[in-house]
């Protein structure tokens, strides 16, 4: 068959035939349609996520979910450990999801990931409720532009995002978000911003996918002065602006603040297995229904080496169709 094929660490995949397939007692033989490109998945390729730094390497077909047809003709989006930019993909029975008839591959394929980068978080680990007051720092991403959406279906009151690009961040008031803050204003006047925000609608969710310096800033701006405070919960995704940040101990004792993260490990198995039968097949519907709408940059598997390396416009998700 052929498949998108990683020979050597570091290169790009080529477009290349790749034996046939074992399927397992628990797997399922899935013909693959389309399966978007992630930062994982870069990674992976390149060799430099944990998980495969210190495995020799063999030729390996790149991508960690998909989209497409079961023998018995259903269509579905699943997750494998064994590769899925080909024209057939190995997948885990219990990671199944089906897909509505009506949702189109491209946007099937593209979903998943920013629902589990966004409804996971705001949903298990913040706790919302409808009417919550929600912060997004770092909204001009993908995985941001469906965490807005996902916040306004869950039912947010109001929705604040930050960002460097303006004209993304604008555009996140036409996906549901209420009010911006740029983070190129200077320290001063972000956090000024911040706090006059928070003081005329307290903050309940902060989810950031960024980390570092705006982190601070933003901490710093909620800070308390010896008197009752407001309660907020910290939900940490992303480190794009730094893995570390300082924390002074000062706004942990003089904040009602609650820092965590989300991401693979810190759910639950329960959660994980909600993810999978609740979550994303109530994120799909809402694609349907014109809810949550996802960009995506469409590229045949016969251009994936030529394309590996191309820049693609923020806030878009590759997607390798087959």
């Amino acid at each position: 068959m052929k498949a998108a094929i990683v020979f050597k660490k570091g290169k790009a995949p080529q477009y290349a035939d790749f034996p046939g397939l074992e399927v397992q007692e628990n797997e399922v033989l899935v013909s693959v349609k389309a399966a978007s490109i992630k930062n994982l998945d870069r990674a992976r390729a390149g060799g430099n996520h944990y998980s495969t730094e210190n495995q020799e390497h063999q030729p390996t077909i790149i991508g960690s979910d998909g989209v497409g047809y079961l023998e018995n003709g259903d269509k579905v989006y699943f997750f494998s450990k064994k590769g899925t930019v080909a024209e057939k993909a190995v997948a885990d029975k219990k990671m199944l999801v089906p897909i509505p008839g009506n949702l189109d591959f491209s946007t099937a394929a593209a979903l998943p990931n920013a629902v589990m980068g966004s409804a996971m978080a705001l949903k298990f680990k913040a706790g919302i409720q409808p009417g919550s007051t929600v912060l997004i720092n770092g909204a001009t991403g993908i995985t941001g532009k469906i965490a807005v959406q996902i916040a306004r279906l869950y039912g947010a009151k109001k929705i604040i995002v930050t960002g460097r690009n303006e004209e993304s961040l604008k555009s996140l008031l036409t996906l549901g978000a209420d009010e911006t803050v740029s983070l190129q204003l200077n320290d001063d006047d972000f956090k000024q911003k911040i706090k006059e925000i928070h003081k005329k609608t307290p903050v309940d969710i902060i989810v950031d996918y960024i980390w570092g310096h705006s982190v601070e800033m933003i901490l710093s701006a909620f800070k308390g002065d010896g008197t009752f405070s407001h309660k907020t919960k910290l939900i940490n995704i992303g480190g794009m602006s730094g893995d570390t940040i300082q924390l002074s101990s000062q706004i942990l004792r003089g904040t009602d603040i609650q820092i965590s993260g989300s991401g693979l490990g810190s759910w639950t198995k329960e959660e994980s297995s909600l993810l999978f039968s609740e979550i994303i097949p109530e994120m799909f519907q809402a694609a349907v229904d014109g809810k949550i709408k996802i960009e995506t940059e469409d590229i045949s598997i016969k251009e994936i080496e030529s394309m590996w390396n191309t820049e693609i416009k923020s806030g878009k998700r590759l997607v390798v169709t087959i």
